[in-house]
């Protein structure tokens, strides 16, 4: 079986999962002509306008024509809008822009559609934990079938920032440490939303145009700190950092939104190198470029000048369209009249915003995303959350199943059997709101079952499911507030600690096994969630602990969007489930893989430390010259900690199953590698346990000795198979040339000569290896 493997190959990639080419109805020349007649008809004015993308506020229907957006509209100074929600309200917006402006020229409708619209899917944390990219790229589909139904044309994901601090709340929102895997899930998802070509302006109105963001380096902020400073080498950049963008440039993402920090010292939305010279410069990105939320009034705080000086810093640098600062059409005017943003500039920016509409159709049929009928027959349909739920308990990793410690022999604690009374114990057991986990700007929050109540609708007339919250989400309510923002509420109950603890234990007593639910609110991570400490909340400990003395089995059921610290869970608790936040059908998911109808084929896309003082912490890190030796805890004058070991409590990829897989050693066809030839790798994975299930084989290289440094190990390949009890399959990797290259010190990519680790195996840390020398 092939796998998944080749940085340099994306459109082989594209392929590999599935996508066709749709042949473009016009030639890029008619569309050349088309904006060349429409700009000359357009006034100075009418040209900053495109590049306006302000904040709608609430427009319901029936009043946009009174919002504070439609006066601007009507003058021909806005050209999109974003997160404004209803097929109606979209429609009559566009009737302003289209019917009442000057030229008619069509609106641009956004929304961060990040995991899902009303049908959600796992956050994206926990997509990639999938590590299938066919499931990956079916949510970005079904995602832009619901909101093109609902009126929206253009969303902001993917998110691709790679990130090895679990305390930046965003990690939740991207695919984790990894660049290979990071950009084949970003290549996944531009081809979800997108399909296979951006250029066809007769395209299907149920594909939408992606954003890929926060262009760049977004999630190695300092201290794990949102929105903060960010300084590295171009080196590392373009080794460890850059790659997922560029991949979906290379899918042909239409369009590009600028980071919030700063980069070489210039805050991103105002850099030319990034935006100019490598994203279009080196790369060729064709579509635009848009900022973030007030991306280009935040420059003046980071001291770079005043509103009008950096917004034509933004626009000089290669920025298209200002998100809400309204920096363009309040001073760009001003800064052409004074020389300080040339015409030329303008009209660059300008076209490229008309081309997006263009491709889109919008010219052809400017209400092409206005059908009013196709949300009651696209939206949350039954096939749609049947696909959500399969993927969600795709996602799920199981972190740890053993025997209850008081029992010689026995079987794992999971899968549970259906039969006799399991209690939801938890204050993550019975909130709907908090199923579908952050960045759900569409969701229907009292639409999804809780744990409990798809627990009790899964296994009526066959188990007994009763509930009790334990605890409050965290002793402090000012920070449980912080915590349940957006509707999102847990309802804090007023009732004491011990009060609620009681009537856990008295429910738990009921019972045959516990399933404690509990870990983070949705809110606890995403945007403006960092955390500096990464355990279980207080209370939460505290039941945990008292429902273990019960002596009762107890699987952890655990809601995360991060990397938590669990050593004394994985210490002391049987069986843990990490769940992530798995959208509409989690509930019902969850039931899946506790009571054995799925087994268990997560795989971590990040690794879990053992403290926040080992942070940053991550599998493909560089050696010292005074590495610890292999197995050691502590040893003097090495790199090393004098109170805790340097290994994680899981390491990248890991991820247990119901069964066993066990691996063959390496076959190399040749254990050289010439300038133009390949080497195929080949292993046996064999299903050695009494469940069928599915097992991601991961191939990992190291350079052994480089021009500059390199990692001890890199994933340059992984492959997902499902094997039945008993059986065995082969899986090969073609190595060539191209997959062991990186950027030496003159940033030249490069693939130098001498000897290579090939690993294979189920995780980072458990593999098989072999030896290729590179000629």
């Amino acid at each position: 079986m092939k796998a998944i493997f080749k940085r340099t190959s994306l459109l082989l990639m594209g392929a590999l999962i599935g996508i066709s080419t749709v042949q473009a109805q016009k030639s890029p020349q008619d569309m050349d002509r088309f904006i060349d007649a429409l700009m000359k008809k357009m006034t100075v004015e009418e040209k900053i306008g495109q590049l306006n993308l302000p904040v709608t506020g609430d427009i319901t229907t029936g009043q946009a024509k009174s919002s504070d957006v439609a006066a601007k509209i009507e003058k021909g100074l806005v050209g999109g809008l974003f997160n404004l929600k209803g097929v109606d309200r979209i429609l009559e917006v566009q009737k302003l822009a289209v019917e009442k402006s000057r030229l008619g020229i069509p609106l641009l409708f956004g929304m961060d559609v990040i995991h899902g619209y009303e049908t959600i899917f796992p956050i994206p944390l926990g997509l990639s934990c999938t590590w299938d990219m066919a499931a990956i790229e079916k949510s970005a589909r079904i995602a832009a079938i619901e909101a093109s139904a609902d009126g929206i044309s253009w969303t902001f994901s993917p998110m691709v920032d790679i990130s090895r601090d679990p305390r930046w709340g965003r990690v939740s929102e991207g695919s984790g440490e990894d660049p290979f895997l990071g950009g084949a899930i970003a290549q996944a998802m531009v081809y979800g939303y997108q399909g296979a070509n951006l250029q066809d302006q007769l395209r299907r109105n149920d594909e939408i145009m992606a954003c890929v963001k926060h262009f760049a380096l977004y999630g190695a902020g300092e201290a794990g700190r949102d929105y903060n400073t960010v300084d590295m080498s171009r080196n590392r950049m373009f080794n460890e950092f850059m790659y997922p963008y560029e991949a979906a440039v290379e899918a042909g993402v239409g369009s590009v939104m600028a980071s919030f920090n700063e980069i070489d010292g210039i805050p991103a939305t105002g850099n030319k190198w990034l935006l100019s010279d490598l994203l279009r410069g080196q790369w060729g990105f064709e579509g635009f470029v848009v900022t973030d939320f007030t991306g280009i009034a935040e420059m003046i705080e980071h001291g770079v000048g005043d509103l009008q000086t950096v917004s034509a810093l933004a626009l000089n640098a290669g920025v298209d369209m200002d998100m809400v600062s309204e920096g363009f059409v309040g001073t760009l005017m001003k800064s052409i009249k004074e020389g300080k943003v040339r015409m030329g500039t303008l009209n660059t920016a300008c076209r490229r915003i008309l081309e997006a509409k263009y491709k889109l159709g919008l010219f052809d049929n400017p209400y092409k995303y206005c059908d009013v009928n196709r949300p009651k027959r696209d939206i949350f349909t039954k096939e749609h959350r049947d696909a959500a739920r399969k993927i969600a308990s795709e996602s799920f990793v199981l972190l740890k199943n053993a025997p209850l410690a008081a029992q010689k022999n026995a079987a794992p604690v999971l899968p549970l059997k259906k039969q006799g009374t399991v209690a939801v114990i938890g204050p993550l057991g019975n909130t709907r709101s908090n199923m579908p986990g952050t960045w759900s700007v569409a969701a229907r929050l009292n639409d999804y079952p809780s744990l409990y109540e798809g627990l009790k609708e899964m296994m009526a007339g066959k188990v007994n499911i009763t509930y009790a919250k334990g605890s409050n989400l965290i002793g402090d309510a000012a920070y449980e507030e912080r915590a349940t923002m957006f509707g999102r509420s847990l309802n804090r109950d007023n009732r004491t600690d011990q009060e609620l603890l009681d009537e856990a234990l008295k429910v738990a007593a009921g019972a045959d096994v516990i399933v404690a639910a509990l870990g983070e609110s949705s809110e606890m991570s995403g945007e403006s969630s960092s955390r500096t400490e990464l355990g279980l909340p207080d209370v939460q400990h505290t039941l945990l602990e008292a429902l273990l003395k019960t002596g009762k089995p107890v699987v952890l059921t655990l809601f995360t969007g991060r990397p938590l610290t669990l050593n004394w869970e994985q210490e002391h608790v049987p069986a843990i489930l990490n769940v992530w936040f798995g959208g509409s059908e989690a509930a019902y998911a969850i039931g899946d893989v506790l009571f054995g109808d799925v087994n268990p084929s997560g795989k971590l896309t990040m690794t879990f430390p053992k403290n926040v003082g080992q942070i940053p912490l991550f599998y493909n890190h560089k050696n010292t010259g005074r590495p610890l030796a292999e197995g050691k805890w502590f040893e003097k004058f090495r790199s090393n900690y004098l109170d805790v070991d340097n290994e994680p409590l899981y390491p990248f990829g890991y991820g247990l199953s119901y069964t066993n897989f066990q691996y063959s050693d390496i076959a190399l066809s040749t254990p050289t590698l010439g300038k133009d030839g390949s080497v195929t790798a080949v292993v046996t994975v064999t299903n050695t346990g009494k469940y069928d299930g599915a097992e991601v084989v991961q191939l990992y290289i190291r350079d052994l000795v480089g021009s500059i440094t390199r990692p001890v190990r890199e994933l340059k390949g992984f492959n997902k198979i499902f094997l039945r009890a008993g059986e065995s399959k082969t899986v090969s990797f073609t190595i060539t040339r191209d997959l062991l290259r990186f950027y030496d010190y003159d940033m030249n990519y490069v693939a130098e000569p001498g000897d290579f680790n090939i690993m294979i195996g189920g995780n980072s840390q458990t593999v098989k290896t072999a030896k290729l020398t590179l000629k």
